[in-house]
């Protein structure tokens, strides 16, 4: 099968640029993301390393609103369903006012009907999914007609910002890395 060649010339920005200036962005415009601009994504995210060069990723890319929008309310059952398991909230008020982190990510759990696009990355081999989706797995296999074989392992919801955001924060690599072994402090500290 000869692929046609994927148009890389709009990636123009440095990468030191696009590492240090991304950020988690849960809110976004409601315009669609051309099917060019999906293929230069996949197609960049195909060619992270993998163990072995085993190539067991799977990715599913909704772009259908009715079905994201179907998909974002399993999303945002199995995250409320998540925080009753961890703390026992249940609604927007049980979560405590100054806790940004989880307030963030109920913004997203919110909102992830209206993305324009969400991608699904899976694998083809063993492992086991790190995300709330695991609490409606069944449904959402049900509902995208995913196979047996495939282990879903996080999804990614893609759109242009609505607003402006800041730079991102971080801890600090000294604080957050360690040298030869656990614990171990490195030379910039």
């Amino acid at each position: 099968m000869n692929t046609p060649a994927v148009d890389t010339s709009r990636l123009s920005m440095p990468l030191s640029e696009a590492i240090f200036t991304q950020r988690a962005i849960r809110r976004f415009r409601p315009d669609s993301i051309p099917v060019a601009d999906l293929r230069l994504i996949i197609e960049a995210a195909v060619r992270a390393p993998n163990g072995g060069n085993q190539q067991v990723g799977r990715f599913l890319v909704l772009t259908d609103r009715a079905v994201i929008r179907e998909f974002g309310a399993l999303y945002r059952e199995a995250w409320w369903a998540k925080r009753w398991d961890d703390h026992k909230w249940t609604k927007p008020e049980d979560i405590p006012p100054d806790n940004k982190n989880y307030r963030s990510a109920m913004g997203l759990a919110e909102s992830m009907k209206d993305a324009p696009c969400v991608v699904l990355a899976f694998s083809t081999g063993s492992g086991g999914a790190n995300s709330v989706i695991a609490k409606v797995m069944d449904r959402v296999n049900a509902l995208l007609s995913i196979p047996k074989d495939a282990t879903f392992q996080f999804c990614v919801p893609l759109g242009y910002p609505q607003g402006s955001f800041g730079p991102n924060n971080r801890r600090p690599t000294s604080e957050t890395t360690f040298l030869d072994r656990w614990g171990g402090a490195v030379p910039w500290r």
